[in-house]
């Protein structure tokens, strides 16, 4: 999670809030819905990219996904949103909103709303759904995007990335929105999922309860989750009767709890004004959780000293926890310590070699420092990791552009811009790119792929 402070770090158009950086991009990709819309597009979702909260939001989904037979193939993102919503598109990925996140009280209560959402996925309601969608031209669309995404992942067989949905569109709301038989399947099966992971189903039943009531206002006023997930009177109480039929005995997971307040709490800290940081530090699952809010509280109103002190005394409780070293490395590049900043992102690129989040945190700050050899090698790794953070591609066009390769510096351009649903300015980088690499190179098919998605974009407005 990162600061919104105006820094070049950030690319300028998807800045949403004045005050804080939540590492927050228009990185999901503009679904086959907004090429079909003859409207005006919708506005993009925008998703919280943080490998603290991703990581720890997969603890928490782990035993769900299994008991759910989705295994690892499922990721939790986070949208950056304040409305109580979660939602799936397709079959790789599940979205939670992070008013839903900082709504919920306990671990439970989320991963009976990840239960449900998974239980959408093995059950096939998306596969059906996209199936059912529309006629030719709109699954002709939706190629067209996954191209563009094929192109961008150079390779990547992993085609079910995460679509960005609008929120502005009655089309867009009817995709993303379940039948009532779909709701009572997904109910049914989340149930079980929790049962099997041995999650106390009274998360369920608190869910439940936090929209009940909301059918009866105004769609204006209802919670998204209430227009897309249908509640019924019917379902509630067939919902809460088998929930309370399931209802586990004992002590909440305390593993769980950890995970799940460390998510909420960094979230948080970074969404909400820090004297509410402050005034909650108490409510904190553990010490170290409390001093890494506290750095960050301490962070947002520029007092560095005391934002390392505080992240120092977390970071020797758990020395080995790459997320706090990325944590520090934010926070030191952003105070214009670059060096530090270098220190901290490669301790954490060497305590998780395979998170690219924490290898482009580590690129950046070489990048910051005009070690573009070596910029560019991390910022490729992190790249073949996950090519879904369009800071990422930037910093890796710049590295690029800087010893002197344009050629690839347009590619990384092209797919920071497919990847972010501006098909007309992809596919200027991407014609550049053609032009510029040897025919057939590796780099030179990317940018094809991305310039035909843009020129089928372009034929279906």
């Amino acid at each position: 999670m990162k600061f919104l402070s105006g820094t070049p770090m950030i690319f300028e158009p998807f800045l949403t809030k004045a005050s804080t950086r939540l590492t927050i991009f228009a990185s999901i990709f503009l679904a086959a819905l907004t090429f079909v819309m003859v409207t005006a597009p919708a506005r993009a979702a925008t998703i919280i990219r943080d490998p603290d909260i991703e990581y720890s939001l997969a603890q928490l989904a782990k035993p769900i996904l299994a008991a759910a037979g989705l295994g690892s193939n499922v990721r939790v993102l986070v949208i950056d949103d304040n409305k109580l919503n979660a939602f799936v598109v397709d079959n790789r990925h599940i979205f939670l909103h992070s008013g839903l996140i900082l709504k919920t009280d306990n671990a439970a209560m989320l991963q009976a709303v990840i239960a449900h959402e998974a239980a959408h996925i093995a059950n096939g309601h998306i596969t059906r759904r996209m199936q059912n969608f529309g006629s030719a031209r709109t699954a002709a669309s939706l190629g067209s995007v996954l191209a563009a995404v094929a192109g961008a992942a150079a390779g990547n067989p992993e085609l079910g990335v995460g679509l960005a949905l609008g929120v502005n569109s009655s089309a867009q709301r009817n995709f993303l929105a379940h039948t009532r038989a779909e709701e009572a399947s997904a109910d049914k099966s989340a149930l079980r999922y929790m049962k099997a992971a041995r999650v106390n189903t009274q998360g369920t039943i608190d869910v439940l309860e936090l929209f009940e009531g909301q059918e009866l206002l105004n769609t204006s006023r209802q919670d998204p989750y209430v227009r897309s997930h249908p509640l019924t009177r019917d379902r509630i109480r067939a919902a809460k009767a088998g929930a309370q039929a399931l209802v586990q005995d004992g002590d909440e997971d305390a593993t769980a709890q950890y995970w799940f307040g460390r998510a909420k709490g960094k979230l948080s800290a970074f969404e909400r004004p820090p004297k509410w940081t402050k005034r909650t530090l108490k409510t904190s699952p553990s010490k170290d959780v409390r001093l890494m809010r506290e750095a960050i509280m301490y962070h947002r109103q520029s007092q560095k000293s005391k934002a390392i002190a505080a992240l120092d005394q977390a970071i020797a409780m758990r020395p080995r926890d790459p997320f706090l070293y990325e944590l520090k490395g934010q926070i030191l590049i952003e105070s214009r310590d670059q060096q530090g900043a270098l220190r901290a992102y490669k301790r954490a690129a060497d305590l998780a070699p395979n998170n690219s989040l924490c290898l482009g945190g580590y690129g950046r700050a070489l990048l910051s420092l005009k070690r573009y050899k070596e910029a560019r090698a991390v910022l490729e790794k992190a790249r073949s990791i996950d090519f879904r953070d369009s800071r990422v591609l930037r910093d890796l066009g710049a590295a690029y552009a800087a010893l002197g390769n344009r050629g690839m510096a347009a590619v990384a351009t092209a797919e920071r811009y497919a990847l972010q649903g501006r098909m007309k300015d992809a596919g200027i980088h991407a014609k550049r790119a053609v032009g510029l690499l040897p025919q057939g190179s590796a780099g030179w098919r990317r940018a094809d792929d991305i310039l035909l998605a843009a020129k089928r974009a372009a034929r279906k407005k």
